[in-house]
């Protein structure tokens, strides 16, 4: 591919330097500019031709290889994996939202093409060794969740098939404001508590009624996917922060942000916790710069070595921090329930504005969550749910000592999935191979952006009995890194 192609391509696209990339080589693949088999510029001399950082490049061409549109070979170079050229072809290149380009000109709004751009987000399909962040279903209390359902059928059955409240039924969000109130300092009441399908919808949500074209939003790099998605769709300056031993700095330098993402408890990825110095720092330049400070408490529900620091929304005392929350893994994924609690100055505002999205989540799914919560049974659940994690946390410990001494956990203080280091250069060979032998090792390196990657795995371990880890662990078992060829 000539570089002045690539280098054409780039500049029309929006977003940060890597989605951007991602997106030109998208688009050249579908145009069929670059045809199947046809060997791309090396990360070298690609980062010299378009002015990016060779660990830009390194990182398009890694998230593009785990869509499917590249193969790398060791020694050899990226080539094109896919041939676009028949309607069959381009079919099967494109089986899920995550792995479809840039549709042609014209078709979509500007802001369509960048959600487009963003390559979406995407679940696993079912729990399996490695996959992320999945809770296990299978010790979930299904007779007890039926007997609460049938209960409130047989009592309101009017009521919850007719529209409901778009902020979210009242009993609901009087729970889940009593909860945080009690297990995460959270200061809140039911009137603050907004009601939502997922913590995506959320970011999505606030990404659309907080900011214009262009304004800063600061991100922790490495950091979570979904939330960089949805501020790149709205043409958002995405500003990375660096991270150091206490999660992501504050450098009063970068350009004044609009948002600013945070996952302060245990950081996404890497597990770190913000101490409580820094929380203040955050709050205080959101109060003096008007930034508003999204606070993504995804998982503080299952740390087990010690209990997790007070939300920052608890520190705020001007009404700066957004707190997100979600039952997807506390509960099951298909309950679709996910909530904000809100400044008083935005409630109204984006109550109207998600009444336009979707008018508000299943009546019967929040009816029934609220019972769980308010007779006691969420708590339990929580409580035998940590127990769990905790005890297959330390099988997955035992077990990469044993197989995997070359695997090295970086944080295993909480969670469903653990980050774990690999030896350099040796991420994508192993991914490959773990692959082939039909276990899913999710990329730790591609969620970094401007930083230097660590070259690792995000190891999903809550879904897995003991039995399961140490199997998968010992099919990892005869895999060589750092041999300079794919094992």
């Amino acid at each position: 591919m000539k570089p002045r192609l690539l280098l054409t391509l780039f500049e029309g696209q929006t977003g940060g330097r890597r989605d951007r990339l991602c997106a030109a080589l998208r688009e050249a693949v579908h145009s069929g500019q670059a045809r199947q088999g046809e060997r791309l510029p090396s990360s070298r001399n690609l980062a010299q031709d378009l002015g990016l950082s060779r660990v830009t490049v390194e990182a398009a061409y890694a998230q593009l290889e785990t869509e499917g549109y590249l193969h790398r070979q060791v020694g050899q170079g990226s080539f094109v994996a896919i041939d676009m050229g028949s309607a069959a072809q381009r079919t099967a290149a494109r089986p899920t939202f995550a792995q479809r380009g840039v549709a042609e000109p014209g078709l979509l709004s500007q802001r369509g093409q960048r959600m487009v751009n963003t390559g979406g987000c995407t679940e696993p399909d079912r729990p399996r060794a490695f996959v992320a962040g999945s809770p296990d279903l299978q010790v979930f209390p299904t007779d007890l969740w039926r007997q609460l359902m049938q209960r409130r059928w047989r009592r309101d059955a009017a009521a919850l098939m007719f529209y409901g409240d778009p902020q979210g039924l009242p009993e609901l969000r009087e729970a889940v404001a009593r909860y945080l109130n009690q297990s995460r300092g959270v200061r809140c009441h039911a009137g603050q508590v907004l009601v939502l399908t997922s913590s995506q919808q959320a970011l999505q949500l606030l990404a659309s009624t907080l900011l214009d074209e262009g304004d800063a939003v600061w991100m922790e790099d490495p950091g979570y996917g979904g939330a960089r998605a949805a501020f790149a769709a709205s043409a958002a300056q995405l500003v990375d922060m660096a991270l150091d031993e206490h999660g992501a700095t504050l450098d009063p330098a970068r350009p004044t942000p609009r948002l600013v993402y945070l996952t302060p408890s245990h950081q996404f990825p890497t597990g770190r916790a913000m101490p409580l110095e820094r929380r203040l720092a955050f709050i205080s330049h959101a109060r003096d710069t008007g930034a508003w400070l999204i606070e993504d408490d995804y998982d503080s529900e299952f740390l087990y070595d010690h209990q997790p620091a007070p939300a920052l929304q608890g520190l705020d005392e001007h009404g700066r921090v957004i707190y997100i929350g979600t039952f997807s893994k506390s509960l099951f994924p298909s309950v679709r329930l996910a909530y904000m609690v809100l400044p008083e100055a935005l409630v109204a505002p984006l109550v109207t504005a998600r009444t336009i999205c979707d008018g508000h989540p299943s009546q019967p799914m929040q009816a029934v969550t609220a019972d769980f919560m308010a007779q006691g049974h969420f708590a339990a659940h929580l409580r035998l749910m940590r127990q769990l994690y905790r005890s297959r946390r330390d099988a997955l410990l035992q077990a990469l000592r044993t197989h995997l001494p070359w695997v090295e956990p970086l944080d295993s203080r909480g969670g469903l999935q653990m980050a774990a280091r690999l030896p350099p250069g040796s991420e994508q060979p192993l991914t490959r191979a773990a692959a082939r032998r039909g276990i899913v090792t999710p990329s730790l390196g591609a969620l970094y952006h401007t930083t230097a990657p660590t070259e690792g795995w995000r190891l999903g371990f809550a879904a897995l009995p003991p039995k399961d880890i140490e199997a998968a662990c010992k099919t990892l078992a005869p895999l060589q890194p750092g041999m300079g060829r794919t094992p």
